[in-house]
């Protein structure tokens, strides 16, 4: 889905999606997210946008190591 993103930086997009591929395998076409939807996370810094669009969403980080629960 590639949508104009006239509100958003493209330097912050950029940034916005390695953090994204980085946390969750996923970029923002991925997941499905419009100019509205980027716009509420815009005015965190990239990184921190993207891993609170994955708590938002609930997405599963890659980059954290699974630990069995112990029984």
């Amino acid at each position: 889905m590639e949508v104009a993103m006239d509100s958003i930086s493209p330097a912050w997009l950029s940034d916005f999606d390695a953090a994204m591929i980085r946390y969750f395998l996923i970029d923002h076409a991925d997941a499905g997210m419009d100019e509205a939807v980027l716009l509420r996370y815009a005015d965190l810094p990239p990184q921190a946008a993207a891993l609170q669009f994955g708590e938002d969403y609930e997405l599963q980080r890659v980059d954290a190591d699974w630990v069995a629960p112990s029984t």
